[in-house]
């Protein structure tokens, strides 16, 4: 086995928190800390995070493509 080959049986590497970027801790995966965990709610909350739609969901128009 060459040096940068991972071992079968090793657990894979924990991504970093989202927030601050230290290690995740496992009680409060993927954050590192409950500090950190509620500030990404926080954020989701206050409508800082958000996931876009389309422009015509948004104003409710229908445009008659859809069948229902």
């Amino acid at each position: 086995m060459t040096p940068d080959e991972t071992p079968p049986d090793a657990a894979p590497a924990a991504a970093p928190c989202p927030i601050c970027g230290k290690p995740a801790a496992p009680a409060y995966t993927p954050f590192c800390s409950k500090r950190c965990a509620d500030v990404d709610l926080q954020r989701w909350l206050s409508g800082r995070y958000a996931i876009p739609g389309r422009d015509e969901d948004a104003l409710g128009q229908d445009d008659g493509s859809r069948e229902e």
